[in-house]
């Protein structure tokens, strides 16, 4: 296989989360790029609707269908319409993530269960759902975070403590499923990308970022996309268990 050609995703059908805005849209737009076939997921169905129409007028192969990762019986009968409509699922970007700076000591129950539950929690109920039908050769890529890593300079202890929980969790699925399913398990973990989720407050967060990193800068979707393409395709088939940051430096300093 030529090396370009190990990059692509042709044939392969892979599932997408949170992909109604920020990064999950610029990640489906990176498979079907590529190749693959999309499946969409989201909370919010006109915009699911916006971007399933988006891919198919440029050529790709996608579907789409409301999903709330925190309920474990969507996330099944997500997969359940993914085989239905292609046959197979090869691929799993679990991107579905929610956050916002609150203080620990103001910080709700509620509050912290709900970050907990879809970017954790629901990490773990679409890997364990595609996991059953996946073949030999699959990856799951489970998005986390550099704050996971790094100490948050904003309170967001719900939103850390799930991104680390991320981590993990891959090592052990892998850990699990490398060898015995076929399945690779890897976490990404972008620094601050401009998305829907760090808008607000995005002037303070650039201070933070030109002061904490070494390219002192936000990153591009199109300097996070290739990070994910290599995780699902064969050209990272010796990887799993592993955690790709791409933050510009900030966990190095």
């Amino acid at each position: 296989m030529h090396v370009l050609d190990s990059f692509r995703l042709d044939g392969r059908v892979v599932v997408v989360t949170g992909a109604t805005s920020g990064l999950g849209v610029g990640f489906a737009r990176a498979i079907a790029e590529a190749g693959g076939a999309v499946v969409l997921a989201g909370r919010r169905a006109d915009r699911l609707d916006k971007v399933a129409t988006e891919l198919a007028e440029q050529g790709a192969l996608v579907t789409a269908k409301p999903t709330d990762v925190a309920n474990e019986w969507q996330c099944a009968d997500l997969v359940t319409f993914a085989m239905e409509q292609f046959g197979r699922v090869d691929g799993l970007v679990n991107n579905a993530g929610v956050g916002e700076a609150v203080p620990a000591s103001k910080t709700t129950p509620e509050h912290f269960r709900s970050v907990i539950d879809i970017n954790l929690n629901g990490v773990f109920w679409m890997a364990q759902a595609c996991a059953k039908v996946m073949r030999p050769g699959s990856s799951i890529v489970n998005v986390s975070s550099v704050l996971g890593l790094i100490a948050p300079r904003f309170p967001q202890a719900a939103y850390a403590a799930s991104k680390a929980g991320v981590i993990g969790m891959t090592r052990d699925l892998a850990s699990q499923w490398s060898a015995r399913k076929g399945i690779r398990v890897n976490a990404l973990c972008p620094g601050y990308f401009l998305t829907e989720m760090t808008e607000t407050g995005a002037d303070q967060l650039e201070t933070n970022v030109v002061a904490n990193s070494m390219l002192a800068r936000f990153g591009d979707q199109d300097e996070l996309d290739p990070a994910v393409i290599y995780l699902l395709s064969p050209a990272s088939s010796y990887t799993t268990g592993t955690t790709l940051v791409v933050d510009g430096g900030m966990a190095a300093l």
